[in-house]
């Protein structure tokens, strides 16, 4: 486990922009069990591509008029149970962080996997997640 006021501020990042942190297996299946409604779910990590590429992403995608009814975030290195519980519902994708899934209607709709993060600039992964929101949400 990373130190709480090492990722304090990486989990705030995402707060502030409008997600739920998750931190709790129940957390994660109260809102990914539903059957109804759109979740982004955000797999925070501490690695560069999370600073340089994902956060930002997710953050301008959570600013687009059309997004999911829930933005919710899990923190890979400390959110041990939340972050497996998310995962399970990530199948038959491997697990990846940082990585944001889209579900519809409890189904998984859209992945962007970690390769598809690194290297790639903060806009263009924005971008890939609004077209998504405007085909799902």
């Amino acid at each position: 486990m990373y130190p709480e006021d090492m990722v304090a501020p990486m989990r705030e990042e995402l707060v502030n922009a409008g997600f739920k942190e998750t931190r709790t297996a129940e957390e994660v299946d109260q809102i990914l069990g539903s059957k109804e409604g759109t979740t982004l779910v955000m797999v925070n990590s501490v690695c560069g591509c999370a600073a340089r590429n994902a956060r930002p992403a997710a953050t301008m995608a959570a600013s687009y008029d059309k997004k999911p009814d829930n933005l919710i975030t899990v923190f890979a290195g400390n959110d041990k149970e939340a972050v497996e519980k998310a995962r399970a519902y990530m199948l038959p994708f491997p697990p990846s962080s940082p990585a944001m899934a889209l579900f519809k209607n409890g189904e998984l709709v859209h992945m962007i996997e970690r390769h598809h993060i690194e290297g790639r600039p903060a806009e263009l992964i924005a971008e890939n997640l609004k077209m998504a929101f405007d085909e799902f949400c």
